[in-house]
């Protein structure tokens, strides 16, 4: 099935968990495909606290200025950038910089578990 339609159609859900983010369901479940495309927004100040997943993420930088925590690791991500979560890695985000975050992730059409680590967003330093 083919499936065509303005991204500005479909709403936005706020997540309870972070702070300032809400995420679009871009292509789910109608389209019988072994992965779902998600696309993320995190206003100034914004986040999310350190959590894990039970499904792989692969994601692209949309807009934006973010540290990103995948493990024991902080990195700067910017517009262009690429990155994999793998499944079970404890994560975290926190918008850097006065305009919102956004990105673009792609994960397997099986459930995803969410397990919450903390409910403040770190303020680590960037190790990369």
């Amino acid at each position: 099935m083919s499936i065509v339609r303005p991204a500005h159609e479909i709403p936005m859900q706020s997540i309870e968990v972070a702070r300032g983010a809400a995420r679009q369901l871009l292509l789910g479940e109608e389209t019988h495909s072994s992965f779902h495309t998600r696309r993320f927004r995190m206003e100034p100040g914004g986040g999310m606290p350190r959590h894990t997943n039970s499904v792989e993420h692969q994601q692209y930088v949309l807009a934006g200025e973010a540290a990103v925590g995948i493990g024991d690791r902080v990195h700067r991500v910017v517009p262009g950038t690429i990155v994999h979560i793998p499944a079970g890695v404890p994560h975290w985000y926190r918008v850097e910089g006065g305009t919102p975050f956004e990105f673009l992730c792609m994960v397997p059409a099986d459930e995803d578990r969410v397990e919450l680590l903390g409910s403040e967003i770190p303020d680590d330093p960037v190790s990369e």
